[in-house]
């Protein structure tokens, strides 16, 4: 099915909800194909690219959804996006139309439009857009597709898409069959959607469950009291996390709590991020096994899926390949064996191509023509993939590979231990020394007898090697609008806005670890 099928069907239900607004199918509808017909009159094609930067809203899927109706990629951007990165991604993405809301105007300059080419309309020049009045018949009914640009943590973000093949409207059910097959999703679904649009799950999940005729629930910006609350209220079925927000629902007064009352919450949906083991026992004691863990990235080129009551046979898993294969090669390229670590490679669902970067494509991509989303795993006998890190974070210390995911997780057994960034920075002794940057528990306090009990802690879970050189606290790490760690910040800015920062050597007398 497609929005307009549902629209037809299922006219008055309810598509969309935003604290007190409440857009019907007939009216997202209306509005899609009013901005599809905008968007064809500015000249745009099959292929086209339409830039889309606003607030989680209804105005926002209509755009996306009008393009992804007319053969054209949907591209969203940051609401946070710095006037130099909007600049390169029009230019770099070819987008020759953007929606923006009137709010947001202030990030665009016309000269920087003028020159990519690029004309800016904000939605409050669209009269009446969620009217069904005077809506344009559909145009050019074919299946279009998103462009999405990752946030690499280095050089400048790329863009990822795949080829459109322009097929009839409604043809494209790849998506809609894996949430029914896994999460049970139909049109009686309530989804809870917390995260910004514009990143690549909530925008997938959306624009998916709106081909279904299920009913979107979205919030402004996260708020874990408001979470709770709109779990009951809104008689919410399905929801979507990263685990930084699993944590600040823990963090909720028990009052808040206790409050909680969903009966027909049954599913919990979290990826985006490794979920330390401790929490998300947590949150299944608390909610009851409906988690579903899944790993994925915006390349779409492969995909895991673990629930609640395989993850407690095999805590820390994310689960087994679904429509796809696992491969876990070595340095060198060579296959390796269960339980062996080395770079997760996905074949079965298409080859990679970053937009206008061939050398990065080529990286990312096997001999055998598998492609890497730049993660480090293994797998067990059972088929189970477990992450250990992002390639890009692998500390080399004294010639051995440390995963800073492995260190991060033995730090979350420590009850003071609230968040943590673990990563690497120059040593001329070792190459590489290990740094952990730590948000304590609101009864903590910073202190050298801290940072020791903290190391102390450590000895009974990691080798020597593996344990940080440098402890450092912050008051709060810095997060990205999607909830996740801003790992590459606090690696570029740890020592000045740490509140305080304790070496090895002041913690234990000794000199640097070795890898001895």
């Amino acid at each position: 099915m497609h929005l307009g099928e549902v629209a037809r069907h299922s006219p008055t239900k309810t598509a969309v909800v935003l604290e007190e607004r409440r857009i019907s199918y007939a009216a997202l509808d209306a509005a899609s194909r009013k901005i599809a017909r905008l968007a064809r009159d500015h000249g745009l094609t099959r292929g086209s690219v339409l830039a889309v930067i606003a607030p989680n809203g209804p105005e926002f899927l209509a755009a996306v959804t009008a393009a992804q109706r007319s053969g054209l990629y949907a591209l969203p951007l940051s609401t946070h996006i710095t006037s130099e990165d909007l600049h390169y991604i029009l230019n770099d993405s070819g987008a020759t139309l953007l929606f923006l809301g009137q709010e947001l105007s202030g990030l665009v300059d016309a000269a920087q439009l003028r020159q990519a080419g690029c004309t800016a309309i904000c939605f409050e020049e669209i009269t009446r857009l969620f009217t069904v009045e005077n809506a344009p018949g559909e145009t050019d009914p074919v299946e279009g597709g998103d462009m999405l640009y990752t946030s690499g943590t280095t050089g400048k973000p790329k863009g990822v898409r795949k080829p459109l093949s322009y097929s009839v409207l409604g043809s494209d059910g790849g998506r809609s069959e894996r949430l029914r097959s896994l999460f049970a999703f139909d049109t009686d679904s309530v989804f809870l959607s917390p995260a910004p649009l514009y990143h690549a799950a909530p925008l997938r999940f959306a624009t998916t469950l709106l081909r279904i005729g299920a009913t979107i629930v979205l919030m402004h910006k996260f708020s874990a009291p408001e979470a709770l609350q709109l779990l009951g209220r809104e008689k919410v079925t399905h929801s979507q996390w990263v685990p930084t927000m699993f944590r600040r629902l823990l963090d909720c007064e028990p009052a808040q709590k206790e409050a909680l009352v969903a009966p027909l919450h049954r599913c919990a949906i979290h990826a985006g991020a490794p979920c330390p083991v401790g929490l998300k026992r947590e949150m299944i004691a608390w909610w009851g096994p409906i988690l579903h863990e899944y790993y994925s990235g915006t390349e779409s080129i492969g995909f895991t899926h673990i629930t609640s009551e395989e993850w407690l046979q095999k805590p820390g898993s994310v689960g087994r390949p679904w429509g796809c294969a696992v491969h876990i090669l070595g340095d060198s390229g060579e296959r390796l064996g269960p339980k062996q670590t080395g770079t997760v490679y996905f074949s079965g669902r298409g080859s990679l191509s970053y937009h206008n970067d061939p050398e990065k494509s080529e990286q990312a991509t096997s001999r055998e023509g598998w492609a890497t989303m730049g993660d480090i795993g293994y797998v067990d006998h059972a088929g189970y993939l477990y992450l250990t890190d992002r390639l890009a974070f692998t500390i080399i210390s004294g010639g051995v590979n440390i995963y800073p995911r492995e260190v991060e997780a033995a730090l979350y057994e420590y009850r003071k231990v609230k968040e943590a960034a673990v990563f690497g920075v120059d040593d001329s002794d070792l190459g590489e020394a290990v740094v952990a940057v730590i948000e304590l528990a609101l009864d903590s306090d910073p202190t050298l007898t801290t940072a020791q009990a903290i190391r102390d802690f450590l000895d009974e879970r990691l080798a020597r090697f593996k344990k940080p050189r440098w402890i450092a606290f912050q008051t709060a790490l810095p997060l990205t609008d999607s909830g996740k760690i801003h790992k590459a910040r606090v690696r570029d800015h740890w020592r000045e806005e740490a509140l305080v920062v304790f070496d090895h050597a002041a913690l234990s007398g000794a000199k640097a670890c070795t890898t001895a």
